[in-house]
């Protein structure tokens, strides 16, 4: 092991290092199962994730997630990430004592670059061969232990899906001692050798370079390909740009040489190590593009797969949501009977436990979006939807890249924001950016099923609940696609971008994998409503119970609380929407998080109810009343607040993002206004028109 993990008495730190799409974090994941967390790295939004694992004989090994990336020349912010951890630049991670560097199979030749370019920093390393069934599928032979030897580290067949070679992987892992590799891709002319040692020396006085074997580790901190110089203090930037200019200057077109190079001496490795057929056979992969990326069919496919997504949503999560009602409810009676009436009880009842069991309710509905996320990502699927959509995205001014972000933001918008730092295009970025928040996330969900079933009830069939789902989604992605059209021709006019974008090849998915990052998702989502959604839910009830009035009508002491004085000062805003000032106050309360309009209605109406056994959140909605007796949730109101949350930003934390990766108030107060007046303006005429049918 090496000597700084031992001297400082930690476990020794391997990173997991490789292409895009190799298979990495599904190893990752694999070696630590729970034993993980996720983060952010400090000052960069790019996911951090380290975890644990034991070698064969039981010692504790750290393991670390690092972006993927093609190149250490960094053309993005995750890619800078990478390349700073494994050169010791970071001050919050430490150098990795050793290097897993997983290798794609069927993808040999491209791997390699970025292989060659790690193996050259002087850091012990092991080769995880992963997807060799799908190289075997080609027809492929690789030699693994010509290439072992080629190298001068140990090369582990494995198959991270499915857990094979992993036995092997931990075996090498567990080693005292690795051997440094001999490979030696480039060989630099004496004259750029020396200019190289020059340029070291300089940025060495800096503290900027000097813990890597590897000559070239300049010309990785050389690299113009990284827009936000992630990483440098202040004056590093100015040693870097002066020393590309004098390198450039004494040898004109030095970079491009020396990336010929290596390519050409991988070519000769490979022709040494991998054995394909005169005539491959025609893939798997290839057969299923054929239709999935078909203009026509690949379209259908992808509409029909959402249909079915929305259909499991109601139909199969319907069971558990109602074994999670009773649940609460059982709780409630339970907490009933043993306290006196009071305060403390009306308190645990109608603010804590009614407040929580409104959100919670929605678990097995996200669970199966989740689930089918991470089954898209895992297959390969992800990126042929990129691809799909770059012809739409065409027309708004983007492309397909800015689709992926765009995407993630269909799970939560803060996460796909912060996915827009892989677009290398700064126009792309921001305006993915300012439309993220469109998508339809998971916290629009329960609000979206809540307001369906009380538009439709439960006599309309499934299927019809379902296409209406879709029409949301639908809806909310046909407005990011006008707002990204306006500003792409209207504010934000720049030179725009070819895609380069690699499709993977399509894999078994890895069903451990997928229930990892569903139970991730469902802890987090149970920690969010056990805390933030659980804090809200009592400040609501406080709020709606305080200052309490002499009248025994509870409708008069809603009226009179501090949340309905709320709700009646916003009331003339939003009466033309058919709103009451009860539906006010989950609109107020709803800027925390959209999911909390659901608990907040349901505290309201279990305080204005005050009766231990009241109705389902559904069931009271159903029979709300305006003053004049006339039902308050007529389908017009229920579609006004449909489109009203399809276009709403009421997200605190999503404003926080933005105005963190945009650095700038303008923009998050842009976005505000646009969201929350195009979302005003979209409600009202849905209502208004609703009244002429």
């Amino acid at each position: 092991m090496s000597s700084a993990a031992s001297d400082s008495g930690s476990p020794p730190l391997l990173a997991i290092v490789g292409n895009p799409n190799c298979g990495k974090t599904t190893l990752f994941n694999a070696l630590t199962g729970l034993r993980q967390k996720v983060a952010n790295y400090p000052g960069v939004t790019v996911e951090k994730k380290v975890g644990e694992c034991f070698g064969l004989h039981g010692q504790r090994l750290q393991l670390i997630d690092l972006p993927g990336a093609y190149s250490l020349n960094a053309r993005s912010p995750d890619e800078a990430v990478l390349r700073d951890v494994l050169l010791g630049r970071r001050s919050d991670t430490r150098r990795p004592d050793r290097v897993v560097l997983v290798l794609d199979a069927s993808n040999l030749e491209r791997n390699l670059y970025l292989a060659s370019q790690v193996l050259e920093l002087g850091l012990p390393t092991i080769i995880a061969l992963n997807m060799v069934d799908l190289a075997n599928a080609k027809g492929w032979q690789i030699e693994a232990r010509v290439l072992e030897e080629a190298l001068g580290v140990p090369v582990v067949l494995c198959q991270a899906t499915t857990g094979k070679g992993l036995v092997e992987l931990k075996a090498a892992m567990s080693q005292s001692e690795l051997p440094l590799s001999r490979w030696q891709a480039v060989e630099l002319a004496e004259e750029v050798r020396a200019a190289l040692l020059a340029i070291r020396a300089e940025l060495a006085l800096g503290g900027m370079v000097g813990q890597t074997a590897s000559l070239l580790e300049p010309l990785y901190l050389l690299s113009d390909h990284d827009p936000l110089h992630a990483g440098f203090r202040q004056g590093q930037l100015g040693q870097i740009e002066r020393g590309r200019a004098k390198l450039e200057q004494s040898h004109p077109g030095w970079e491009d040489r020396l990336a010929d190079a290596r390519y050409a001496a991988i070519e000769q490795l490979c022709a040494r190590v991998l054995r394909r057929p005169g005539q491959e056979p025609v893939s798997l992969t290839s057969r299923l593009d054929r239709w999935l990326l078909h203009p026509v069919f690949g379209a259908v496919f992808v509409l029909g797969l959402l249909v079915f997504l929305f259909y499991l949503i109601f139909k199969v999560a319907e069971g558990p949501m109602g074994w999670i009602e009773e649940g609460f409810g059982s709780l409630g009676q339970w907490v009933s009977h043993w306290l006196p009436a009071g305060d403390l009880r009306d308190l645990l009842v109608d603010g804590a436990i009614n407040g929580v069991a409104g959100v919670v309710v929605f678990l097995p509905q996200i669970l199966i979006l989740f689930f089918f996320i991470g089954l898209m990502e895992d297959t390969g699927y992800m990126a042929r939807l990129a691809f799909l959509m770059d012809r739409v995205m065409s027309l708004v001014g983007l492309n397909g890249k800015a689709f992926l972000p765009f995407l993630s933001s269909y799970a939560c918008a803060v996460p796909g924001i912060m996915a827009t730092r892989t677009i290398d295009s700064p126009k792309h970025r921001l305006i993915t950016i300012l439309i993220a928040p469109l998508a339809s996330c998971s916290a629009r969900l329960p609000v979206y099923l809540l307001l369906i079933s009380a538009l439709m009830p439960g006599e309309v069939s499934v299927l019809v609940k379902a296409l209406v789902l879709v029409g949301l989604y639908a809806l909310g992605t046909l407005g990011a696609f006008v707002l990204a059209w306006v500003l792409n021709r209207c504010i934000l006019r720049q030179v725009d971008e070819a895609m380069v974008l690699e499709l993977p090849s399509y894999k078994m998915p890895s069903l451990r994998g997928i229930l990892l990052l569903v139970w991730q998702r469902a802890r987090a989502f149970l920690l969010r409503a056990g805390t933030v959604i659980f804090g809200i839910s009592i400040l609501i009830w406080a709020a709606s119970t305080y200052p309490k009035h002499d009248s025994a009508d509870a409708s008069v002491r809603l009226e009179h609380s501090v949340a309905g004085r709320v709700g009646h000062f916003i009331e003339p805003v939003i009466r033309p929407l058919g709103y009451d000032w009860k539906i006010g106050i989950g609109l107020v309360a709803s800027f925390a998080a959209r999911e909390v309009f659901v608990n907040t209605m349901a505290v309201v109406y279990a305080v204005e109810d005050n009766d231990e056994d009241s109705a389902s959140l559904r069931q009271r909605m159903a029979q709300e009343k305006r003053a004049d007796g006339s039902v308050l949730y007529t389908p017009g109101v229920c579609l006004s607040l449909l489109v009203f949350y399809v276009f709403a930003m009421q997200c605190v934390s999503t404003m926080a993002i933005v105005r963190r990766e945009t650095d700038s108030w303008k923009w998050m107060w842009v976005q505000l206004a646009i969201m929350s007046g195009g979302a005003w303006l979209l409600a009202l005429l849905t209502y208004q028109v609703s009244r002429w049918w």
